[in-house]
């Protein structure tokens, strides 16, 4: 399976840098730009199915940048962002100011990360994981495309790679609308050609 993962184009709580996770946050006039412009550079791809998270941000991106799909877009609870609870929809200032702690742990050590009532990235990484899989079970040998969020795309590229939850983080940065190409084999290991727009082969790694 070639999966094809994007990530939503920028709202309006990326402009406020809110915490997003499950809450829904609308696309701002530059991310459904972000959309119809992806839409055009990814044009010549036929994928034979598209799935898509079921939050607001995702939906409003999907819709954009595939105007005419072979077939109807699949919603899944499953390829949602990382729950976030307390957080969301918050001020990321003033979540560092009442929890500087926790919010060290969600931006650089990642792995630590654990706030109640709140997704760990390994739980996001499972769910994640477990949804690619049971796509990939029934399009063995297809285009299958799925837009959803930055850090999910994240643990998926991560598992891929070969990389822990630690590394996260690492650039290449996930940017807004970012398209990232992993090959799935029969035994559902990932290969990765190209992230965050970047061929993979380009990629400077340690």
């Amino acid at each position: 399976m070639e999966l094809h993962l994007i990530r939503h184009g920028q709202t309006d709580w990326n402009e406020e840098r809110r915490a997003q996770g499950q809450s829904d946050s609308q696309l701002t006039a530059t991310g459904k730009q972000q959309a119809l412009d992806l839409g055009t550079l990814i044009g010549q791809f036929d994928f034979d199915k598209i799935f898509c998270s079921s939050s607001l941000r995702t939906k409003q991106t999907a819709e954009r940048i595939f105007v005419n799909p072979k077939s109807d877009i699949e919603y899944l609870d499953s390829l949602r962002e990382i729950f976030l609870g307390p957080w969301e929809g918050l001020l990321y200032d003033d979540i560092q100011s009442k929890d500087p702690g926790s919010y060290r742990h969600f931006w650089q050590e990642p792995h630590l990360f654990n706030v109640k009532g709140a997704e760990t990235f390994y739980q996001l990484q499972q769910r994640a994981i477990k949804a690619v899989h049971s796509i990939a079970e029934n399009f063995y040998g297809k285009k299958v495309a799925i837009v959803s969020h930055g850090a999910l795309i994240k643990t998926l590229l991560c598992d891929a790679e070969n990389r822990t939850i630690e590394e996260l983080w690492k650039p290449p940065n996930m940017h807004n609308c970012a398209h990232s190409i992993i090959n799935y084999g029969a035994d559902k290991v990932g290969q990765i050609t190209q992230y965050a727009d970047i061929p993979f082969d380009k990629l400077c790694r340690e």
